[in-house]
């Protein structure tokens, strides 16, 4: 359903902007007759999902109320679960942090168990914050492989065995729950905390595997399917013997992943299993680690230099694992997409480390859970139920 233009929806979206702070400001943005933006508001007060306050200036004659998000009633959680770590983020209607914590889980326990893990957490937090459960209105989750958007079920993760088809959003009652791909709620997170100017933006996440989240027009793209970005199953040039998971060889992953580089260094006699060892390793000043990263960053460059001249971004955001090590990483996939990439695809793209860092799923699946009840079908729906 499409809202109707200056819906209590379309009014909400407004205020939450910060477009509109008064009820003049909406009468002039929307074009609404006063009467009638005094009914959205009202409803939207009734609700509990504005408040309106005397705190704006006067410019002769009593001073306008001031329109905001009602933010003490409601809570959002964003969770970020990898293939051995919980992050739990508790946010408010306006996408303030009001409690976190991060635990160590491993995702191969099956989603009963890390389920009910996150379920134990999101009461801890909002106890902490000073909330009730029932003030808990979406939940937004991260997982570590694909996702069919639209039921919130995993389809085949590699690294997440017994969750395939698991309903996700029915583990939790009375509350909505979103289910996305990891590196797509980064990319959302990171848009939104650091680069909300940003038409056009990749988030490139280097770990164990290597994925792709797309903004495009300031939205997710996720493709027909939901596999939009998967970009470590790209075929890289030179690498036939290197075996991937899913069964192909030659992927970027296989060969530039954090497992492929940590397997590389154990073969030359270096204490390497995992991609938390390499950048250990870096970190160290290993020279061995140092040239693998760079070559690693050479490779991933070589495919996003397609990719910026297939989608021409803006900005390309490096995180993950290996993001940690982001000067010897990056300096090996600019040189390779500088080089390669159209100079008008290049002349005013920025490639940078994660600004929002180890939280950036977290947080992303906080604003994608807010993001999607405050928009303008779900608030008609709450007004006019």
């Amino acid at each position: 359903m499409t809202p109707q233009p200056g819906s209590a929806g379309d009014v909400l979206t407004l205020i939450s902007a910060g477009s509109a702070t008064t009820r003049s400001d909406l009468a002039r943005l929307t074009g609404l007759a006063r009467s009638t933006i005094s009914q959205r508001v009202d409803a939207l007060i009734e609700r509990g999902l504005v408040e309106e306050t005397e705190s704006g200036e006067s410019t002769g004659g009593r001073p306008p109320r001031q329109l905001r998000l009602h933010t003490e009633e409601h809570a959002f959680a964003g969770v970020d679960l990898g293939a051995t770590h919980c992050r739990v983020a508790l946010m408010d209607i306006s996408g303030n942090l009001l409690a976190e914590c991060e635990d160590s889980l491993l995702i191969d326990e099956g989603p009963e168990k890390v389920l009910a893990h996150v379920d134990q957490r999101l009461d801890r937090l909002l106890g902490e914050a000073g909330r009730p459960r029932s003030a808990l209105r979406a939940i937004g989750i991260g997982v570590p492989g694909p996702v069919e958007f639209a039921t919130g079920r995993p389809n085949n993760p590699p690294i997440m065995p017994g969750w395939n088809d698991y309903p996700i959003p029915e583990y939790f009652d009375g509350v909505s729950v979103l289910v996305d791909n990891d590196v797509n709620v980064m990319a959302l997170g990171e848009h939104r905390h650091s680069f909300p100017g940003a038409g056009h933006l990749l988030f490139v996440k280097v770990g164990t595997g290597i994925g792709c989240g797309i903004m495009a027009e300031g939205k997710l793209h996720r493709g027909a399917q939901g596999s939009a970005g998967d970009i470590g199953h790209i075929r890289v040039s030179g690498h036939d013997d290197a075996g991937c998971r899913c069964g192909n060889s030659a992927c970027l992953e296989a060969v530039a992943g954090g497992a492929a580089i940590a397997r590389r260094l154990s073969e030359l006699g270096l204490p390497a299993e995992s991609g938390a060892d390499v950048v250990a390793l870096v970190q160290a000043g290993n020279t061995q680690a140092l040239r693998l990263v760079r070559e690693a960053g050479r490779l991933v460059g070589e495919v996003l230099a397609g990719l910026v001249n297939f989608f021409n971004p803006e900005v390309i955001v490096i995180g993950g694992a290996l993001s940690r090590v982001h000067e010897h990483l990056l300096a090996g996939i600019r040189e390779t997409v500088y080089r390669r990439s159209l100079p008008l695809a290049t002349h005013h793209l920025s490639i940078t480390p994660s600004r929002t860092g180890i939280n950036a799923a977290a947080l992303g699946a906080g604003i994608l859970a807010i993001e999607h009840y405050l928009s303008p079908d779900n608030i008609n729906r709450i007004v006019n139920a």
